[in-house]
């Protein structure tokens, strides 16, 4: 991504528009209308090769391989108030690490909105297991070969 993107797309009224549908999509753009994304950026997106550098949160021990995907506070706070009943499956995967991969990722990735997002992660929490794990992981590289859902 540019310097400042967040910014870029919060705060330039060039982007108004652009703003309205990411906050409506989940908080995800095509890879090709995102305007804070460099050209190498829309390749490392996506090979999911962006991913990557948080294998140095896994080995601080503050990810997990696998596990519900990490939120940011103000994509959470919004969401719940569009989707009210999400917050009972909020509440389950703050209790849990977040992952690199996880159940959410190999079901649909961003084909998936917040609501069915926060309900299939919450799954995971509660399903939890070395088996589930596993399985999730092997399902992780046809999702990444195929690029379906990356944005």
């Amino acid at each position: 991504m540019f310097i400042g993107a967040h910014d870029i797309l919060h705060n330039n009224p060039k982007y108004k528009d652009l703003l309205e549908k990411y906050k409506k999509n989940s908080y995800k753009l095509a890879i090709g209308e995102d305007p804070r994304i460099t050209r190498v950026g829309k390749f490392l997106r996506r090979t999911s090769m962006d991913e990557l550098p948080q294998l140095i949160n896994i080995f601080k021990g503050e990810m997990s391989l696998v596990g519900p995907r990490a939120y940011y506070p103000f994509e959470l706070e919004e969401q719940q108030i569009k989707h009210p009943e999400s917050r009972k499956y909020v509440k389950i995967i703050l209790a849990g690490k977040p992952g690199l991969t996880g159940l959410w990722q190999v079901s649909g990735r961003s084909g998936i909105n917040f609501d069915k997002r926060v309900k299939i992660d919450a799954e995971y929490i509660i399903r939890h297991s070395i088996l589930l794990d596993f399985l999730i992981i092997l399902k992780t590289i046809p999702a990444v070969l195929s690029g379906k859902g990356a944005v």
